[in-house]
This record gives C-alpha cells, sequence and structure tokens, in this order.
C-alpha cells in the first residue's frame, strides 16, 4: 500500500528533522536548526498526503472511513498533530528549540506504528461502536489536545533547562541563549496546556455522546474514560494552580510532565487493561 510506504519514509525524515534540532541546540547554532524545520514541513506535507491517499484507499475497499479507526492509524494521526501544532508554534514564537523535545515523539509514535508487532497497517472494516459519525470528531478532538500537551511537554524540558542553567554559581550553556526566557516559556506552556485542555474536554464530551449512542450510557467507568478524567483533573490542576493560586516556573513545569505521562498512559497504557476502548 502506497500511503504504508510514505509514513514508513515519513518516520525517518521524522528523526532527520530530530537530528538537525538536536546538532542546532548542541552547538548553538541556528542554522542546523532552520534546516531542521524545514525537513518536518517535508515531513508534514508527505504525511498529509498519506493520510489522504489511505482515506481515499478506504473508500477504494467499500469501507469508507476516516483513517483514525484503529491504533495504527490513531498512532500516525497523533504524530501529524503533534508536528502540525509544533510548527505551528514555531512560526509563531520564531524559536525552534522546542522541536529538540517535541519531534522525537512523533518521530518514536511513527516508529511503533511501522515496527510493533501488535500494530497492523492494513485498513480495516469498522466494527459496529465504531459505526458512528461521532468517530471523526471524538478522535480528532482527543488527538488535537495530546498533540497540544505534547508541546507543552517540550517546553517544561526547555524551561528546567534554563532554570536549572541559571543557577548561581553555574556557567551557561552555550546554547542557553537559543533557549526562549523562562517567563516566555511558562506564557507558552500554559497556552499550549490551555489549548489541549479545551480539546480534551470536547473529547470527553463527544465521546460520552458516542458511547450513549454504542452502548447506551454516557459514562461507564471503563478504565479509558477513567483515566480520560484523571489526564483533564491534573491538567485542570495545572491551570488552576496558576491562574488562581500563581504558581510559576518549575512547579507548573513539573505538573505539565505529570500530565504529560498520565496522557501517555491514557492512549497507550489502558490498552493492556480489559476495556471497551480496546481497539484504540
Amino acid at each position: 500500500m502506497i500511503s504504508a510506504k510514505i509514513l514508513s519514509w515519513v518516520t525517518f525524515v521524522y528523526f532527520a528533522s530530530f537530528t538537525g534540532y538536536l546538532i542546532g541546540l548542541i552547538r548553538g547554532r541556528d542554522r542546523w536548526a532552520r534546516l531542521a524545520s524545514w525537513t518536518a514541513a517535508a515531513g508534514l506535507l508527505a504525511h498529509t498526503a498519506a493520510l489522504l491517499l489511505r482515506w481515499r484507499a478506504s473508500y477504494a475497499l467499500g469501507m469508507g472511513h476516516a483513517p483514525l479507526s484503529n491504533l495504527y492509524e490513531s498512532l500516525v494521526f497523533f504524530a501529524w498533530a503533534v508536528v502540525f501544532l509544533y510548527l505551528l508554534v514555531e512560526w509563531r514564537t520564531r524559536n525552534r528549540t522546542p522541536g529538540v523535545f517535541v519531534v522525537p515523539v512523533a518521530f518514536l509514535l511513527m516508529a511503533y506504528a511501522s515496527i510493533s508487532p501488535g500494530v497492523s497497517d492494513r485498513i480495516q472494516p469498522l466494527i459496529p461502536a465504531l459505526q458512528s459519525n461521532w468517530l471523526t470528531s471524538h478522535v480528532i478532538t482527543c488527538f488535537m489536545g495530546y498533540a497540544a500537551f505534547t508541546v507543552a511537554f517540550g517546553l517544561a524540558i526547555l524551561h528546567l533547562i534554563k532554570n536549572r542553567q541559571r543557577k548561581p554559581g553555574r556557567e551557561p550553556s552555550r546554547f542557553l541563549t537559543l533557549i526562549p526566557d523562562e517567563h516566555d516559556l511558562e506564557e507558552l506552556l500554559y497556552q499550549s496546556v490551555l489549548l489541549g485542555f479545551v480539546f480534551l474536554t470536547l473529547g470527553i464530551i463527544t465521546g460520552s455522546v458516542w458511547a450513549h449512542y454504542a452502548w447506551g450510557t454516557y459514562w461507564s467507568w471503563d478504565p479509558k474514560e477513567t483515566w480520560s478524567l484523571v489526564t483533564w483533573v491534573i491538567y485542570a490542576g495545572l491551570l488552576h494552580a496558576r491562574y488562581v493560586r500563581g504558581w510559576r516556573g518549575r512547579r507548573l513545569a513539573v505538573l505539565a510532565l505529570v500530565g504529560f505521562a498520565a496522557m501517555l498512559f491514557t492512549y497507550l497504557g489502558v490498552n493492556y487493561l480489559p476495556s471497551l476502548h480496546a481497539y484504540m
């Protein structure tokens, strides 16, 4: 299948992009990071084309559904959303340093989709529970939220690095000047979490409506539902801590990392538990 071959090459393109970001950060030269940005953008274009080709192929096979219905397709879309949102942030801020921590997440998602023995790249017919127009809206909102949280994860790591390097008596690293100011990083982190929180909230709402349509109940405390709520509460706590309690700096960055870990468990960890969402 041509879309699967394109996606396999996109995996290596994202790895090349990550390498460029890493070299640029270590050597303190924006030239490498700029090349990495163009590489990531090229990968995103090919990634988009592959998703559209896969969507078209599903109709040719008589199945006719968006490429969002199984673990392979969700991994691929998750990676697409991560790169898409990251490049938007990079374009807005004109700073490329977060790419060294965000783009490798997309690479790892694509690599896992390609080499994991439990993940099939075949286009499969929808099971009855997935035969709903709510599928697309639910999956897109959830994974756009996950992607925003991934960008926040990269910003949180940068914030911790910047904070550590600025300790009295510590000689600043060569690449420190490339990293945005701590205040700017914190503001970007907050905005990324806020965007992800809105998308995740919409994802939970659309998922509840879909669950009522498919299983006759809005909420059943399924492991995926429960951990989605846990993730939602963690990020709600982060937003509350900053806006109401006035938390700043390191504490917010650490809480963003905790939220990212919970999000990953929500997405992948609960697949090892008995769940109505085992297919995702």
